[in-house]
């Protein structure tokens, strides 16, 4: 027999974006009821951003080691320990997990059922113990990696990124289905620490990313060792797992001892009964509108069930909009987030914003493009690596259209656009900003500068700088 209560919010989901609106609502002395199905911190903590950057740093430990004697270090051959690489992911996963805990948000007031749920009706949800009437309903049950429909794959043995961290043997020879972020990170980790990696695209590789960023990005997975094979169509899966792709030269089969399958992901909504709440759905996710609320009134969502882009820090925007609108009655716009994307490579490859590409698409030729490589920068010839550049695009009259950087610690200075864009800043603030030197970090005061370069010493400016001489 299931017990029914009335709240004033229920979460689905316990991810970044269920969590931040549950801690948010309880705080504010609603009664929250949150459900979760599996493991409380979503997929975010347990298999994909803290498992997968965990995994690259002890890989680019051991590239570090291989590569110090190019600053006159050398060290003996480098031995990785794989066994103990993933105690390090699952110590990782482990530290952060109170943050997330059932323990501490029942701390913050809110129940915490740890049950599928579904919908009833329009504003009842129900789990197998426990029937909720609430006010409102936020849906934040995230995604899960993408199966395609390819023949033999259902009957062979494959990794995703919710298995990918279960493995205690190094794979000898690992293959890859899929050529974004996700392949493209762990096709290189897995390298490092002396898998062979073979990465299978059906198009071009990091393909969302500015060409030339993305070039940078593979020359250096290339260099590393890792095969790439673009634009080659996945047929069928035979059992080794052997992977048979078509290409221009007909059929290729691609054995390996592991098939890691990174084509996407979608959202995790079956078995919500959603049309019982009268929400709509599409591929994407939940259809809202901007302020992230369904056709259904009380009936919210957020993440990556919003349909609106799969990132752990948009997740946690939108949890701060449905916050400010589902309670406090407030007006937000969830179309004019400016979101920053990071691929965890090396170089890391961070953008926001349009791309030189979709702004010429959307502008025509009115705007600008400036280009600051890190071949100029001091911090990054003193540590030996060059690598990348930094691209800024601007309309004719210098509002920011987007920004892409790639080099070494790239998500970290893409931070600056993110926030400038965000707060509508002009580029001569950012030129105004003092970079210490020498940091990487500067290639964005550069970047800003270098725009104001072709008025500051035009032709005009030094007949003005002529005539104020003499009055000077």
């Amino acid at each position: 027999m299931s017990t029914s209560i009335k709240a004033d919010m229920v979460v689905i989901g316990a991810g970044s974006g269920g969590l931040s609106v549950a801690a948010g609502a309880a705080q504010l002395g609603l009664k929250v009821v949150l459900f979760e199905k599996g493991e409380m911190g979503g997929d975010c903590l347990n298999y994909g951003c803290v498992p997968s950057k965990a995994l690259i740093a002890a890989a680019t430990a051991a590239h570090e080691m291989r590569m110090a004697s190019r600053l006159g270090v050398h060290a003996a051959e480098v031995a990785v320990d794989f066994s103990q690489v993933m105690a390090h992911v699952r110590a990782a996963i482990a530290t952060i997990a109170p943050h997330d805990s059932q323990a501490r948000f029942e701390g913050l007031g809110v129940q915490v059922v740890r049950e599928a749920a579904r919908f009833l009706d329009r504003r009842t949800v129900a789990s197998d113990s426990l029937r909720v009437r609430a006010r409102k309903i936020v849906i934040a049950t995230g995604s899960r990696a993408a199966v395609p429909d390819i023949p033999g794959l259902s009957d062979t043995p494959f990794l995703t990124n919710e298995t990918l961290f279960d493995l205690d043997v190094l794979p000898t020879r690992l293959v890859i289905l899929g050529g974004g972020p996700i392949g493209v990170e762990l096709g290189q980790a897995f390298r490092r620490l002396g898998s062979e990696v073979v990465i299978v695209e059906a198009d071009r590789l990091l393909g969302r990313e500015d060409p030339a960023a993305a070039a940078s990005v593979l020359d250096q997975l290339t260099a590393d060792g890792v095969r790439l094979m673009a634009g080659r169509k996945a047929v069928r899966v035979e059992p080794g797992p052997t992977l048979v792709v078509e290409g221009a030269a007909g059929e290729e089969k691609i054995p390996g001892s592991h098939l890691l399958v990174a084509v996407g992901r979608q959202p995790s909504l079956d078995g919500l009964d959603l049309d019982k709440a009268g929400v709509e759905r599409n591929a994407r996710g939940v259809v809202t509108d901007r302020s992230l609320r369904s056709g259904n009134r009380r009936v919210y969502a957020v993440g990556d069930a919003a349909g609106r882009g799969q990132f752990t820090h948009l997740a946690g925007a939108h949890a701060g909009l449905v916050v400010r609108r589902a309670i406090f009655g407030l007006p937000v716009n969830a179309e004019t987030l400016q979101v920053p994307r990071v691929t965890y490579s090396d170089p890391e490859l961070a953008a926001i914003g349009l791309s030189e590409a979709e702004a010429r698409k959307a502008q025509g030729d009115d705007i600008r493009v400036e280009l600051v490589e890190f071949a100029g920068n001091d911090r990054a010839i003193a540590e030996g690596d060059v690598r990348g550049f930094g691209k800024l695009i601007t309309t004719a009259k210098g509002k920011i259209l987007g920004v892409t950087l790639v080099g070494r610690h790239a998500g970290d200075h893409i931070q600056l656009w993110a926030l400038a864009m965000s707060a509508g800043l002009k580029l001569s603030q950012v030129t105004g900003m003092i970079a210490p030197y020498p940091t990487r970090g500067e290639v964005n005061k550069r970047l800003a500068g270098q725009w104001y370069t072709p008025a500051l010493f035009s032709s005009r400016t030094r007949k003005v700088v002529a005539l104020l001489k003499h009055l000077a």
